[in-house]
């Protein structure tokens, strides 16, 4: 996941520190539950005008700009 909040931070220069915390959004493990049960499952949620596509594998990360205004 902080691949995903690296790739956000950079596209709006800021410090991943400066981004809203990520489980606020989605719960972490939960998230970590599913990307390890073995499947080829994929889990995506919006963030900060952002969708984030994670999975089948933990480092498999796509982020798309779903705010025009980003």
């Amino acid at each position: 996941m902080s691949t995903a909040l690296t790739r956000i931070a950079a596209h709006n220069d800021l410090d991943v520190a400066d981004l809203p915390p990520l489980y606020e959004v989605v719960d972490p493990e939960a998230l970590a539950a599913v990307l390890e049960s073995g499947g080829n499952a994929l889990v995506g949620f919006e963030y900060e005008g952002y969708r984030v596509v994670i999975g089948p594998g933990p480092d498999d990360v796509a982020v798309e700009v779903i705010d025009e205004n980003r």
